[in-house]
């Protein structure tokens, strides 16, 4: 007889044979005695766990010719013996048809079984059809055997066996039971193995055989055939195969996980030289980087579950980590090294890497920074740590936090081996402390800070470097001229005041030049209002900060009050305000109110051009006919009846660069503008503007 592999040789023919799926074998011997048989089952999981398997035992014992409870077959396990379970272990049985649905996936070949299903069994109790890989099934060849499906004959049985159920129509697994097959344990598979080196002569190791099983994955399939290889390559002792681990790892070109161990003992020392003469070593003895990163993100993984599961050399047994006890105590020495986020932030690199590792032309070099990586990871320093070292807020009682110890760049003493990673009896490895207050609270004080400070007797500066209002001492200013006094109690208006080239001045002494804050009752609001309004009490004169002799930085130059008249005697800011408040006080204009407002007026000869910043197709939309008709009736009643308008569409140019316009008459703006404090400081500044903020409540 010809030899036949592992994998064959040793298939399960009853339930009980049948490794790691004791809920699949439990379910379905219990409805066999119960006589519950369903006319359609799902065998779903891994490749190599007992699908294909567990369908033709559940063929034989449905076809088996003894009676359960009988002499030759007490239990509802087949007796192996009549004629139908020797055919079906053969294959050639009649009534049990296997499919491989990966070739026969079409309509056409379902069509001929689903008209084969309807003649009833040539000796057999049932028709079995097994479909391997049945999620290659086409939709349509799915829909036609939808009917036969939902309303088979009594005598039929479909098998159905997938690595991919949700390729499986919902419409076909709502017809049939479902049963999910598990990975088969490393411990199971370990078993298997160890009794089938017995079974066939050959002497192993428990080494090599964890090595075999750890490398089948999860699958009893793989792992045989890895064991069948190992075999026919393993030197003969005595008549007998040797499995030896080294043997198998150079048959399937994998690392000795020590190495890993070894490395991460160097990453934690900070020995980069190390980390890259050891790598150095793997590649030059032929294995591949993708291999060696491949096989490190494992190492790390079960570091990382080792980790948390407080696994240590002495105490290391848990189902996370399915693998050999030697690797468990391997796993558990590397993982006392580092801190559960090292860990972690290392196998995020090294899967980073292993990505990185396929389509890159010079994988060496990758895999070499990848590594690195990992020891210059060890010189971080945690967000918490930074934070801890902040000042807490002015006006917080909190205890000042210990400085956290900076990871030496010369390689540290070796780490104990049973305790935890940076434990150490010298005083400057205690660990710092935690932050002793929320680093959104220096915001939070700096907020109410300038909600109490900004009044009209308060002048706060700007740090325009830095482009932000920014909280500074305030300076101490000479006597300036009085301001007059603001009797009522008003609300704070912040407005950002921005300074012209500096014109030459003399002044008593050089002062600090600052931006004022200023504040006036304005109609119409323009922001929410903060939490709580900051009153003011009749403030004194106030104290304007003069800029020095030196020349200032420049900022945005004020346009000479003549640039808004235009030839012919028309004022232009007056013909925009006035087409502004007629389109907002018309209904359903003010959006067209608001891009008039936005939009630069000239006049070219009789034409009054208004370049506006929307696009063609938007402008049309925006600017319709009705409003159109508004404008020009503005014009009229301005008596500017015969300028003609053209509108023009705007560009990125025009939208980003807007001119700058006298404020429209009743907003914010204007009423800003008006107020004595702010003219005062224009006329000291030459300055402008920009933004009102209300803060009133509404």
């Amino acid at each position: 007889m010809a030899y036949q592999v592992l994998a064959r040789k040793y298939r399960p023919l009853r339930f009980a044979d049948v490794a790691g799926q004791d809920h699949v074998t439990r379910t379905l011997i219990n409805a066999l005695e119960q006589q519950r048989i369903a006319h359609g089952y799902i065998f779903s999981g891994h490749r190599g766990i007992g699908k294909t398997t567990i369908a033709r035992i559940l063929a034989s014992a449905l076809n088996c010719r003894n009676a359960i409870g009988s002499a030759e077959r007490p239990t509802a396990e087949p007796c192996l013996k009549c004629d139908s379970c020797i055919e079906i272990r053969q294959g050639n049985a009649v009534d049990v048809i296997e499919i491989d649905a990966a070739t026969n996936r079409g309509i056409d070949e379902i069509r001929e079984l689903r008209d084969a299903a309807r003649y009833r069994p040539a000796r057999d109790r049932y028709k079995i059809y097994i479909l391997d890989e049945a999620h290659q099934i086409t939709d349509a060849a799915f829909n036609a055997l939808l009917k036969t499906l939902e309303e088979p004959p009594d005598h039929i049985v479909f098998m159905m066996a997938t690595t991919e159920p949700e390729n499986i129509p919902q419409t076909i697994r709502s017809r049939c039971q479902h049963f999910s097959f598990h990975a088969v344990r490393h411990d199971d598979i370990l078993a298997e193995l160890r009794g089938i080196a017995q079974q066939e002569d050959v002497a192993a190791d428990d080494a090599a055989l964890a090595l075999l099983a750890e490398a089948g994955d999860g699958s009893m399939r793989d792992a045989l055939s890895i064991m069948d290889q190992a075999i026919a390559s393993a030197p003969m002792v005595d008549g007998k195969a040797q499995l030896v681990a080294t043997q198998i790892r150079d048959l399937m070109g994998s690392v000795p996980n020590t190495v890993f161990e070894e490395m991460l003992e160097a990453v934690s020392a900070n020995q980069s030289a190390v980390v890259i003469q050891t790598a150095a070593r793997l590649l030059d003895a032929g294995n591949s980087p993708t291999q060696i990163s491949r096989q490190f993100v494992r190492y790390l993984r079960n570091c990382v579950v080792a980790k948390i599961a407080n696994l240590t050399e002495e105490n290391n047994q848990s189902d996370l980590l399915q693998i050999s006890q030697d690797e468990r105590r391997r796993a558990a020495r590397s993982s006392q090294l580092f801190t559960e986020e090292e860990l972690t932030r290392f196998l995020q690199v090294m899967l980073r890497t292993f990505d990185d590792l396929g389509f890159r032309q010079e994988p060496r070099f990758h895999l070499e920074l990848g590594l690195l990586k990992l020891v210059h990871l060890q010189r971080l320093l945690p967000v918490e740590d930074l934070l801890s070292q902040l000042p807490a807020p002015t006006g917080t009682s909190s205890r000042p936090a210990t400085a956290p110890p900076v990871r030496p760049a010369t390689p540290p003493p070796a780490r104990p081996s049973g305790g935890q990673p940076g434990s150490s009896t010298s005083a400057t490895s205690a660990a710092p402390a935690k932050p002793a207050f929320s680093p959104f609270e220096a915001d939070r004080s700096r907020k109410t800070e300038m909600s109490s400070r900004l009044t009209l007797n308060n002048v706060i500066p700007i740090d325009q470097t830095a482009g932000n209002l920014a909280l500074a001492p305030e300076p101490v200013l000479p006597a300036a001229a009085p301001v007059p006094e603001v009797a009522a109690p008003i609300m704070v208006a912040e407005s950002v005041v921005e300074t012209t080239p500096a014109i030459p001045f003399t002044a008593p002494e050089p002062v600090v030049p600052s931006i004022a804050v200023f504040a006036e009752p304005i109609a119409e609001p323009v922001m929410a209002p903060p939490p709580a309004p900051v009153m003011a009490p009749p403030a004194p004169p106030i104290e304007v900060a003069v800029p020095a002799p030196a020349p200032v930085a420049t900022a945005v130059a004020t346009p000479s009050p003549a640039a808004g008249q235009a030839a012919g005697g028309y004022d232009i800011a007056a013909l925009q305000n006035a087409i502004v408040n007629e389109l907002s006080a018309s209904k359903g204009h003010s959006s067209a109110a608001d891009q008039m407002d936005e939009s630069t007026f000239t006049i070219e000869g009789n034409e009054l051009r208004v370049q506006t910043t929307l696009s063609a197709g938007m402008l049309k939309l925006l600017i319709n006919a009705e409003a159109e008709k508004i404008i020009k009736t503005s014009l009229r009643l301005q008596g500017a009846a015969d300028l003609k308008l053209v509108l023009l569409p705007g560009s990125a140019a025009n939208a980003a660069a807007k001119k700058d316009r006298p404020a429209a008459a009743g907003s914010v703006k204007a009423a800003a503008m008006e107020h004595p404090i702010v003219q005062q400081a224009q006329k000291l500044f030459n300055a402008e503007i920009r933004t009102v903020i209300d803060l009133r409540e509404k």
